[in-house]
């Protein structure tokens, strides 16, 4: 007959496998343990350069309202060959930043950035100043969206809506959305454009640099305006003109309109949309610490020796 185990070997053989099992659970975990710790520190980490990146942004950000009030005081008008245009090239930051690591291993912390002028667009605010349609202002934006080979009647388009945005609830009821009974959209970013029927992605490329919303009506500067610009704005003016205009201005800015009319010689001008000085500013700026980057646009209110931050977006 065929010899059985005693059951004291039997024993001793699931006591071994128990141990076994327990061993590894607890092999497991522990294991589980350092990942979530892991984890963890990462995500302090993480938290820790976001923080770090926001603060650098911010006096970033400070020391180009700095450089602005500066320039307010020394300068009455505004063109592309003073110091706030210059840009801030990609400058090393590991003195000022503490990565939280030895001397031996130091991650690189960068920030470099821009001032530009935002008068140097399109303010499309001026197609619907307090709810009343500009019809100057929309040939205007008509013209622009025509050189760049866009439909020139959502010029119109855009400023019905925005008009109807701005109209009151109770005198709105009879423009809702024939389709959604929403209210129209208020347009304040220049991505607002795609909710206007007609633009598409592909087309707010073509004309996204060269337009901008502000918080109120404002002239053109003619110092720092792009060709494409001064050839929406001033009627008559073919964009290849507009390009010969700039770069004369490279020589010799304009201290005043008449300067600038004075190279226009038989055009017609509204001067009130035009001027050699600008209120608002763009402010982009970008900040890369270890793994992580962080980029920020904001624009800048500047009246006389004050400057106001209006926005900022991260991207």
């Amino acid at each position: 007959m065929k010899a059985h185990p005693a059951p004291r070997q039997r024993q001793r053989g699931v006591a071994v496998i128990i141990a076994l099992l327990l061993t590894t659970l607890a092999i497991t975990i522990v294991a589980s343990l350092f990942w979530q710790q892991q984890v963890q520190v990462r995500s302090i980490e993480n938290q820790r350069l976001q923080l770090q990146k926001q603060w650098v942004l911010r006096g970033a950000l400070d020391w180009a309202s700095l450089i602005l009030r500066e320039d307010a005081k020394y300068s009455s008008i505004d063109t592309l060959d003073e110091p706030w245009a210059v840009p801030l090239a990609e400058t090393k930051l590991d003195q000022y930043v503490d990565n939280g690591r030895d001397d031996a291993d130091i991650g690189v912390a960068t920030l470099s950035g821009s001032i530009s002028d935002a008068q140097a667009r399109y303010n499309l605010t001026n197609l619907c100043p307090d709810g009343t349609i500009n019809p100057a202002e929309v040939a205007a934006f008509a013209q622009m969206l025509d050189n760049a080979h866009l439909d020139p009647a959502l010029a119109q388009t855009t400023a019905d809506m925005m008009a109807a945005a701005q109209k009151k609830p109770a005198a709105n009821t009879a423009i809702l959305d024939n389709q959604s009974g929403l209210l129209p959209m208020n347009l304040t970013q220049v991505d607002d454009l795609l909710a206007v029927p007609g633009f598409t992605p592909e087309m707010l490329d073509k004309i996204k640099d060269f337009v901008i919303f502000l918080p109120r009506a404002t002239p053109i500067n003619v110092n720092t305006a792009p060709a494409e610009v001064l050839a929406a704005r001033i009627e008559g003016l073919t964009l290849a003109n507009a390009t010969a205009l700039v770069a004369s201005r490279n020589t010799a800015s304009f201290r005043q309109i008449a300067d600038f009319t004075g190279r226009l010689p038989g055009k017609s001008l509204s001067i009130t949309n035009l001027s050699v000085m600008t209120n608002y500013f763009l402010v982009n700026g970008k900040v890369r610490m270890d793994r992580a980057e962080l980029e920020v646009q904001a624009l800048i209110e500047r009246n006389g020796a004050n400057t106001k931050l209006i926005w900022t977006r991260e991207y």
